[in-house]
């Protein structure tokens, strides 16, 4: 069967996400990498010339550059501007997390791939996590009973228009909400603002819509980056680092105390690669994308309300 004809798909945005998507997108057969933008010359030049993309440092000639598909990964104020202009240009978008910086721009976006017949999809690239999937498999058929995620590292330089709860802790409110398929119906956040503008430290609680319970402990003050996920479900206690991507199961738990473990196999493969591979999928079968528009703004919407902001 022959390759279909790559997807011509260019990426708004040349930071550090947009420069990893642009690198992945040009070694799949699935794109070819035709344009980048940012309004800086220097930065849309130099990212552009290491894929043989032509460069735009106008929104508007990019979004007229004749694209099947594009990436957005701009600053977040800016997602639902370049987005819904690239969607009705008919112009499948995959936008960064979170999918933009308020309700009612996530709603625009939504509403113009409708109205369009795009795809919209969101960025949250830990659902693409092997040690995330493996999990998702563990408790598939089990009740969970809590989620405990901890995402803690040093300060990040590039950071500077928002806190960690959105920077972070929107990847986490994603896994809780693919792990259980529930909703989130309850938050208790604990915030602190102790060396940026805005928090850094966040403790975060949840109640799910199923009964499940949750807690976020994430910030910007541990000086090496954590990531663990561990899940309580009525027969089984599963741990995960999302960083080694090992993955331990215990069970089994016995009146005295003792218990088996077993490790669970996680397989290698870059996330974003996958998640780009989901895009393609999605926008070639029809199928609606692995995380939808809807998912991004409920993602927002619970991190909004952990900020007061909803």
């Amino acid at each position: 069967m022959p390759n279909p004809t790559p997807l011509k798909i260019g990426v708004a945005g040349a930071g550090v996400m947009g420069r990893n998507h642009a690198r992945v997108a040009a070694e799949m057969r699935d794109f070819d990498l035709t344009a980048v933008f940012d309004p800086d010359a220097i930065t849309a030049e130099g990212v552009a010339a290491a894929y043989g993309a032509a460069p735009f440092t106008s929104a508007e000639d990019f979004v007229d550059a004749g694209l099947d598909a594009a990436i957005v990964s701009t600053p977040n104020r800016f997602h639902a501007e370049v987005g819904v202009a690239l969607l009705e240009r008919g112009v499948h978008v995959l936008v960064e997390k979170p999918i933009a910086a308020t309700v009612a721009d996530a709603q625009r976006m939504i509403d113009a791939a409708r109205a369009n017949s795009r795809v919209l999809m969101v960025g949250q690239v830990e659902r693409f996590n092997p040690a995330v999937e493996t999990v998702k498999r563990a408790v598939a058929d089990d009740d969970i009973i809590s989620i405990q995620v901890t995402r803690v590292g040093p300060f990040p330089p590039r950071m500077g228009e928002v806190g960690v709860v959105i920077d972070l802790a929107v990847h986490d409110i994603d896994i809780i909400r693919h792990l259980t398929g529930s909703e989130i119906v309850e938050v208790q956040p604990q915030l602190v603002r102790s060396r940026a503008e805005r928090e850094d430290t966040a403790l975060l609680q949840f109640r799910l819509a199923d009964g499940a319970i949750a807690h976020i402990t994430t910030n910007w003050v541990t000086p090496y980056k954590t990531r663990t996920l561990q899940v309580a479900t009525k027969t089984k206690f599963v741990v995960a680092d999302l960083i080694t991507r090992q993955v331990t199961e215990y069970f089994g738990q016995q009146p005295d105390g003792s218990y088996s473990t077993r490790m669970l196999n996680s397989w290698p493969a870059e996330p974003l690669k996958k998640e780009l591979e989901a895009f393609a999928h999605a926008i070639r079968s029809g199928e609606p994308p692995a995380v939808t528009g809807e998912d991004g703004l409920r993602n927002l919407e619970v991190a909004l309300r952990c900020l007061g902001e909803v």
